[in-house]
């Protein structure tokens, strides 16, 4: 009965481990839809996020001498908002501005950020003769629980709320925060009004172009912090030009599996991150471990296709998603 319960803590913990990225590539996607905006550059935006973010810590470390592992914690996450920002202001000026069609540019979007992201983290490793990665010291502040260690020591429980990485935490609070801002706030209500009819929000003197900038920008920026965050806790503070793959597309899948509400998505991304491992922890015979990693999208195609059925407004997408908006034609 140990080794049962033993095991299905170490899973849940892994899978929070997991999650943690994919939760703020969930949430920053969420806050984008919500405005109409149909960002499918998240993979791209979390590539460069993780690059730069990765990049600011490292050089800050080099400068300082002796960092301060509070400070490199903040220019980590700073440096990856503000790349996720910049790609996303890219998108929003072509969506927005331009118009042109929201799938083709989030897909370019996807692309280019991967190459800015592959490119940055490659050219700081051949720079620096070897590979780019901070010292054990700082790592220790990237993957440390912020609780004391009696709490970590309580038994199952300890590890299972309290081991986990500041990011997490941060996770939660944001996501709270948000489904605060979007039910309870005048300005969440506006984006939302945005996101469902443009029309109807710019009659009532709302600014559509301004909700939309101001959402996809920063859902873009919290996108890139998880890319820094997969580098700064999976990849141990190390540039992996591998290890982001398909961590962008989970998260856009994952917003439809949590049907557009941020609190679903921190269950939702914990349930994502333990079928992302489950091939690691639960072998079946003649069973490819190629099957174990498509379960997450398997999933979102179930939930998507049932909640088509019920046609329950509360569970499908904003009514604009993806659409450019045109004045002219109000």
């Amino acid at each position: 009965m140990d080794n049962i319960i033993s095991f299905i803590v170490a899973l849940i913990v892994a899978a929070i481990t997991y999650s943690t990225p994919l939760l703020f590539g969930t949430l920053g996607e969420i806050l984008t839809e919500k405005s109409g905006n149909l960002n499918l550059g998240v993979e791209g935006i979390m590539y460069m996020g993780g690059a730069i973010g990765l990049g600011g810590v490292f050089y800050y470390e080099k400068l300082a001498g002796s960092p301060n592992g509070y400070v490199a914690i903040v220019v980590a996450i700073l440096f990856a908002f503000i790349a996720g920002a910049i790609a996303s202001l890219i998108f929003s000026f072509i969506t927005i501005t331009l118009r042109a069609n929201q799938n083709v540019t989030g897909l370019a979007l996807s692309i280019f950020g991967t190459g800015v992201g592959q490119f940055v983290g490659e050219y700081m490793r051949v720079r620096e003769g070897g590979y780019v990665s901070i010292s054990n010291e700082l790592k220790d502040f990237f993957i440390a629980s912020p609780f004391p260690k009696f709490l970590q020591d309580i038994p199952y429980l300890g590890k299972i709320l309290f081991s986990h990485s500041f990011f997490f935490y941060l996770a939660i609070v944001l996501a709270i925060v948000m489904h605060f801002f979007l039910k309870k706030t005048r300005k969440g209500l506006y984006l939302r009004a945005v996101g469902e009819s443009p029309a109807t929000a710019d009659a009532a003197g709302i600014n559509v172009t301004t909700n939309k900038y101001l959402a996809t920008i920063i859902g873009g920026g919290i996108s890139a912090i998880g890319g820094m965050v997969y580098i700064t806790t999976l990849a141990g503070c190390t540039w992996n030009h591998e290890g982001l793959a398909g961590f962008g597309w989970l998260a856009v899948a994952l917003v439809i599996f949590c049907m557009w509400r941020p609190l679903s998505a921190i269950w939702g991304s914990v349930l994502f991150g333990a079928l992302m491992i489950l091939y690691t922890r639960l072998q079946i015979p003649f069973v490819p471990t190629e099957i174990y990693k498509i379960l997450p999208y398997v999933v979102t195609l179930v939930v998507l296709i049932i909640s088509s059925i019920r046609n329950n407004k509360e569970k499908q997408p904003p009514a604009s998603l993806g659409l450019a908006y045109f004045r002219e034609e109000r």
